[in-house]
């Protein structure tokens, strides 16, 4: 009997990143219609205000919804294997939202305490603002997840692999017990991609990405993205994203529509280098540490190995001495480009201590093991032998 291959969640994922969400437009073009208007007309008032009750189908407003945006929706959803997504301007717009529109005074947060600098502001700063308890916990040790959850939460927020130093959660584990006393699991899974890591799978209930990293890959444009069940997003997402703004502009969708075409044959190759340089750095002299999730080496090889399908393209490296010696090997740096950017074609390497863990205080930072020895580097799609060469070189100058 022969399959009804219209139907795209029976497709394999590189039809899907190719063909998901494809929403053709009466001129029949072969790339997706970049919708590039703020507003919309209607056939009469009657219709106008049928569609703002939504009682018919159809857009309103851009910053409720938009064809291209809804395209790069659909798609990102059968990437992950979740019945539905909403896309917003930026990464961070998207964990913000998830967490502010989620939650009200008296809930509770629990989260790892091994964030992105600015994820660990709005849970230590802004949420207990709106008289939203939080509390950060060692992301590695189940003991103090099942600790913190013994006190019923909302939201429970991981990073896996982690931001910079790049620890693991065990997704699994720490689901089982967010369902136990009713929290939900959000994981931000930006450095494994939907290619390495579905956290859906695993027992997650929300995964929220910046595709301003890999899913454009080429360092052009910002955009966010929240998967999860229909009923929570349209219960909790929907209104707080119409009422508040946080919208992706029709362009940057449509950039990452395309990103997402050659997502993962960008990223299997970034994979290989980044393999290659972490395993040819460990010799170095002049290299204290170096965590690379694929390698055996990792103190949590083998929970990454168990969630992620390869280990992905960031390096963590701890040179021996302090911020003087980092810096050095960053300024010497021939091909590998400074950024605090990460996930792009080009290489990128940031001392994250001092730019997107900047405003932790050396407490805080301490408690994640984050010296001012570490540089965080973003392997590309340029050859390995030449970046490690230029790592090499710079770590020479030590």
């Amino acid at each position: 009997m022969s399959k009804n291959l219209r139907d795209p969640h029976i497709w394999q994922p590189a039809t899907q990143r190719v063909r998901g969400g494809l929403a053709r437009s009466l001129n029949c073009e072969t790339s997706e219609a970049l919708y590039l208007t703020s507003g919309y007309t209607y056939e009469s008032a009657e219709q106008a205000a049928a569609r703002m009750a939504g009682e018919e189908p159809g857009f309103v407003y851009t910053r409720y919804g938009n064809p291209t945006v809804r395209m790069l929706e659909e798609r990102l959803a059968l990437l992950e294997g979740a019945p539905t997504a909403r896309v917003t301007g930026s990464g961070m717009s998207a964990i913000a939202s998830v967490l502010l529109a989620s939650c009200e005074a008296g809930d509770r947060v629990v989260a790892a305490k091994a964030l992105f600098g600015a994820c660990r502001w709005i849970v230590g700063t802004l949420l207990p603002r709106y008289n939203i308890e939080t509390e950060l916990v060692d992301g590695r040790d189940l003991k103090a997840w099942k600790k913190a959850l013994s006190n019923p939460a909302k939201i429970v927020l991981i990073e896996s692999p982690s931001n910079p130093l790049l620890e693991a959660v065990d997704i699994e584990a720490v689901s089982k017990l967010c369902r136990e006393t009713g929290a939900k699991l959000v994981v931000d899974n930006v450095f494994a991609t939907p290619i390495l890591q579905k956290p859906m799978q695993l027992g997650a209930d929300i995964s929220v990405y910046s595709a301003t990293k890999h899913m454009d890959g080429q360092g052009r444009v910002l955009a966010g993205a929240i998967i999860g069940q229909t009923d929570w997003i349209e219960d909790n997402i929907d209104q707080f994203l119409k009422q508040t703004g946080p919208s992706v502009s029709p362009f940057n969708a449509w950039v990452i529509l395309k990103g997402l075409e050659t997502l993962e044959l960008r990223l299997h190759q970034m994979v290989k280098n980044a393999k290659a340089v972490a395993t040819g750095l460990m010799e170095h002299p002049a290299v204290a540490k170096v965590y690379y999730p694929g390698h055996p080496s990792h103190p949590q090889y083998d929970i990454h190995s168990k969630q992620m399908s390869s280990g992905g393209s960031l390096i963590a490296i701890s040179v021996k001495g302090k911020r003087t010696e980092a810096f050095r090997v960053l300024n010497s740096l021939q091909i590998i480009d400074i950024s605090n950017n990460l996930g792009d074609a080009k290489s990128l390497a940031c001392h994250p201590a001092s730019t997107t863990h900047r405003t932790l205080t050396d407490e805080e930072r301490e408690d994640i093991s984050l010296d001012d020895s570490w540089i965080r580097v973003s392997i590309g799609l340029e050859d390995p032998i030449d970046l490690l060469a230029d790592l090499n070189n710079a770590l020479d100058k030590l």
